[in-house]
């Protein structure tokens, strides 16, 4: 509750509620313990130090609220590792009041997703090159959920700082494949005016989202538009059990249709850098369109796939697909209703047999695809193929 005591008139006691008093606030009511750290049990009076490019590996549990493992949990944890805090010092554009110096803790070294088994868990990764070199307290926040029940807890009882004096080698940068929306997506499709930026990555050491090093963020620039690069170290997610790949998810929104360009630059651990880049057009949803229809391999012998865009997103459709001979004899035709969960589809397979499942013969052949949407919208589009 606030209050506002300030005037003369009947108005000077005005309050406003920000929340119910009695209601308690939904926090995890069981608990989660780090056990060990690089196999030393953290509970010896020296605290181990995690020092730049050093791999660690962290060990706890579940427990629940007297403290006690919680045997029967198994789900999944979610550790973030944090850099020291740094301290932030305000502007002090508010006068009379001076500046105001705090402390921040928001360096992520590590944001992972981790098994937990029987109520045990295990992580590893390994410490960025940008960490600030002094010493100093880190920080572990966790928060544990198996479907039923969740738990949350913090370790701060490790040091941060200084060197590994002989790291493993390590000088190339990360493995990096970028599409728009979903993993079907190729460069050049098509895409709506709100498309999600997905990146899949994977380095050997990890991947740098620790924000210390000047230049070293995760960074997308739109349109090479350069003086408006968007951050992405804090949209970097790692995959389960692993500190050497993840996943990045980020949304636009409101593009102006037309074509588009966008590169993504990632740094491990090592500060190695590797730059991807692709383009997307952005339509007009309003009627239904089919796009970039093709079919791999052409040529083929005995099997081919078929593909296709639509520039309306995750929508069901019904795809009709009838092949015919240079002379305008009909020989095949496939219907397959599709789901796409973004633009593109996922390949409709052809065992190169006619409608009595006998083998087509050699030669140029034209295809017909038709894509028909639920609300009666229908499209289509010819191509050509060859068969060997």
């Amino acid at each position: 509750i606030t209050m506002v005591n300030s005037g003369n008139n009947t108005n000077n006691r005005n309050f406003t509620l920000l929340g119910d008093p009695a209601v308690r606030l939904n926090y995890p009511m069981n608990k989660v313990v780090t056990s060990e750290i690089n196999n030393v049990p953290v509970n010896l009076s020296q605290p181990d130090t995690l020092r730049a490019l050093s791999l660690v590996t962290v060990k706890g549990y579940v427990a629940d609220t007297a403290g006690n493992q919680m045997t029967g949990f198994n789900g999944i944890i979610y550790p973030t590792v944090f850099d020291k805090p740094k301290t932030i010092t305000t502007i002090g554009n508010d006068p009379p009041n001076p500046p105001f110096t705090f402390q921040l803790q928001k360096s992520v070294i590590y944001h992972g997703k981790v098994s937990v088994v029987n109520g045990n868990f295990q992580f590893s990764f390994v410490v960025p090159k940008d960490i600030a070199y002094q010493f100093g307290n880190g920080r572990i926040s966790y928060y544990a959920e198996d479907g039923q029940t969740d738990a949350s807890g913090y370790f701060n009882s490790f040091i941060i700082g200084g060197s590994n004096p002989s790291p493993p080698a390590d000088v190339t940068g990360p493995q990096v494949k970028l599409f728009m929306n979903d993993s079907n997506f190729v460069s050049g499709g098509i895409t709506n005016s709100d498309p999600k930026l997905y990146a899949i990555i994977r380095d050997s050491s990890g991947v740098n989202t620790v924000g210390n090093g000047i230049g070293h963020d995760v960074v997308a620039i739109l349109d090479e538009a350069t003086d408006n690069e968007i951050i992405l170290n804090d949209y970097y997610t790692a995959d389960l059990n692993s500190y050497q790949s993840g996943k990045i998810l980020y949304s636009f929104s409101n593009l102006p249709e037309g074509h588009h360009t966008l590169s993504l630059k990632v740094w491990d651990v090592y500060d190695n850098s590797t730059t991807v880049k692709t383009e997307f057009v952005v339509t007009n949803p309003a009627g239904l369109s089919i796009d970039h229809v093709l079919n791999y391999p052409n040529p083929f012998t005995t099997h081919t796939s078929f593909f296709l865009e639509y520039n309306q997103c995750c929508t069901d459709y019904d795809v009709m697909i009838q092949i015919f001979t240079v002379s305008g004899k009909l020989v095949k035709t496939i219907n397959q209703h599709v789901a796409a969960e973004g633009f593109r589809s996922d390949p409709i397979d052809w065992d190169g047999r006619d409608d009595y499942g006998d083998l087509v013969g050699r030669g140029v052949y034209i295809y017909r695809v038709v894509a028909q949407s639920s609300d009666g919208k229908s499209a289509e589009k010819y191509e050509k193929l060859v068969i060997l």
